[in-house]
């Protein structure tokens, strides 16, 4: 009898606890932004935000400083730190012609990494690293392969500078001679659909002596547009 008193007891409990539980996890999420409008004024304001992000990209030569920049200055996550998601599997082969970029002969070891970069809960970019093991040090090797620092992070102290490759907006809000014509698309009434992927750049990273070390391939999502659109204002 005292059993099932008991148990009775663990299922109250557990039907009292659970919900409470369920409210601890919602809130250590961010809170979901209210969705953008898809009108004129809001695809205005996203293509301007994106040509932003990429000017302040192509200005610095680590990613992963500007984007915490972006995060605290967007209040994207109540911390504004980026942290680095390991992606284990496969690793990807180096691009066509990338060896002769990094200056490295055929049987030169070349080491892979993908991470995903978040803020908060946020998954602002994915990033494919290749880079030069014999070009780092012994404890820059160490951190990359057994911890989540991002790679700017971790090589740092080398001082590094970058050289843009390519930088492409995956995602035109406004159509293409839209500042020409004039003619700029209908409200719809409905949510703005932001594609998953907004923004890709590759570029090669240098040390001080102009030896390049690293192919980097950086895939921003549509969570750097993750705030709300009415506290974006334009002059």
């Amino acid at each position: 009898m005292m059993r099932k008193l008991s148990e009775i007891s663990f299922i109250r409990y557990g039907l009292v606890a659970l919900p409470m539980l369920c409210s601890l996890t919602a809130l250590a999420r961010e809170p979901a932004p209210q969705p953008w409008p898809d009108d004129s004024f809001s695809r205005l304001k996203a293509l301007a935000l994106l040509q932003s992000l990429n000017a302040d990209l192509l200005s610095h030569p680590s990613a992963t400083v500007t984007l915490e920049r972006w995060c605290g200055t967007h209040k994207l996550a109540s911390e504004a730190k980026i942290v680095a998601h390991r992606i284990k599997g496969d690793d990807k082969p180096l691009p066509e012609g990338a060896r002769e970029q990094l200056g490295i002969h055929a049987d030169e070891p070349v080491r892979y990494r993908r991470v995903q970069l978040a803020c908060g809960d946020r998954v602002l970019s994915e990033a494919d690293n290749w880079y030069v093991p014999a070009r780092l040090t012994d404890e820059m090797n160490r951190q990359l392969d057994q911890s989540d620092v991002p790679f700017g992070r971790v090589v740092q102290a080398l001082k590094f500078r970058r050289q843009t490759l390519s930088a492409e907006l995956l995602w035109l809000p406004l159509p293409d001679g839209w500042e020409m014509s004039g003619h700029l698309p209908p409200a719809t009434g409905k949510a703005l659909a932001i594609p998953a992927q907004v923004l890709r750049h590759r570029a090669l990273l240098y040390t001080q002596d102009n030896q390049p070390f690293s192919l980097v391939v950086e895939t921003y999502t549509s969570e750097v547009l993750a705030f709300e659109p009415e506290h974006v204002s334009l002059p």
